[in-house]
């Protein structure tokens, strides 16, 4: 049945049994089996014995997966990979793997148990779930710091050709990658503008070991690695300056913090470009409006409309300039420097 066959009833049934599916991709996730048939089709008893798993289980667990198109089940009853399921592949251009993990996994998942929490009283239900800020949180839990990471790095992938060339950066000389990670979309700035160099700045242990990791890519003389802490100061000098997923995390004080310190380092006639959902009116449908309630969840943060970019950026010295919008669901908000 097509969704518009369904009755009301019907389609908001699926809508509230989804979290079934996204549980599902989780365990596939979580288990490797898209790495499991990238040579070739698999039982699910071949694929219980490589998993550790109880075959049986497995089996209705990939049958549920292969109705989706995740994987696609043949007359033998073995299961091969497909285009969708291949995102879930590790190592691989564009996967998902870790954010599957990340998102649906032990950090996100659970704090989305007191979404009620955060609806109820603005409080941020992961500080509420786990008693500390998540930032404090991956401190202190390396291990899945790191999957978040490799989330974030795979998200970017999947963006970041959209983004650099919805964007200029033919005239930079040096591009500050503000909250950086692990390099990924300053390492595709900087391949598709051979000219420019660039500065990965984020904390210590993020950016730890990245710039052998970077210099590996043929980004050796053109990148260089900074730790530190964006709420106290940023490298000074760039003349375009991105910050991508970064000013979403943070309310509007700890936003224009960022922003101001950006402002006193930036060179005169500088650029600011912020990758974030900008959230579209009323009905529209938008999937920065749920990202949005994952800030509410997860940070404290929020996605924001042209007008509220607009007056953020003032509050911090800048001057929207336009919004870029791209063939993702991320836009670049640019901004330039007011001169004092």
């Amino acid at each position: 049945m097509t969704q518009a066959t369904l009755s009301p009833a019907e389609q908001l049934f699926q809508i509230i049994n989804s979290f079934w599916t996204s549980r599902a991709v989780y365990v596939a996730a979580k288990l490797g089996l898209a790495d499991f048939v990238q040579d070739g089709p698999k039982t699910a008893a071949e694929l219980a014995v490589a998993t550790g798993t109880h075959a049986p289980s497995l089996y209705r667990l990939l049958r549920a997966l292969a109705s989706t198109g995740l994987f696609l089940e043949d007359e033998q009853g073995r299961f091969a990979a497909t285009p969708l399921g291949d995102a879930l592949r590790s190592g691989v251009p564009g996967s998902l793997r870790a954010t599957a993990i990340s998102e649906l996994g032990e950090d996100h998942y659970d704090a989305w148990r007191d979404v009620l929490q955060s609806v109820k009283t603005g409080e941020i239900a992961f500080d509420h779930h786990f008693g500390m800020p998540v930032w404090e949180y991956y401190a202190q839990n390396p291990e899945v710091a790191k999957v978040f990471n490799e989330s974030m790095s795979g998200l970017t992938r999947s963006i970041e050709d959209a983004v650099v060339q919805s964007c200029d950066f033919a005239s930079a000389r040096t591009v500050v990658d503000v909250g950086g990670g692990q390099g990924t979309f300053l390492a595709a700035i900087l391949k598709a503008n051979p000219t420019a160099k660039g500065l990965l700045f984020d904390a210590p242990q993020v950016v730890a070991g990245e710039q052998n990791r970077l210099g590996a890519e043929g980004l050796n003389g053109r990148l260089e690695a900074v730790g530190g802490d964006f709420f106290e100061s940023v490298p000074t000098g760039g003349d375009i300056y991105t910050l991508k997923w970064i000013i979403h995390d943070w309310d509007d004080a700890k936003s224009v913090a960022i922003l101001q310190n950006c402002h006193r380092a930036m060179a005169r006639g500088g650029r600011l470009l912020l990758v974030e959902s900008v959230i579209p009116p009323r009905n529209e449908p938008s999937l920065g409006k749920f990202m949005d309630l994952n800030m509410l969840v997860m940070t404290g943060g929020r996605e924001r409309t042209e007008e509220e970019f607009r007056t953020l950026l003032a509050a911090a010295g800048f001057r929207l300039t336009r919004v870029i919008a791209t063939p993702s669901p991320v836009s670049v908000i640019e901004a330039v420097r007011e001169e004092d």
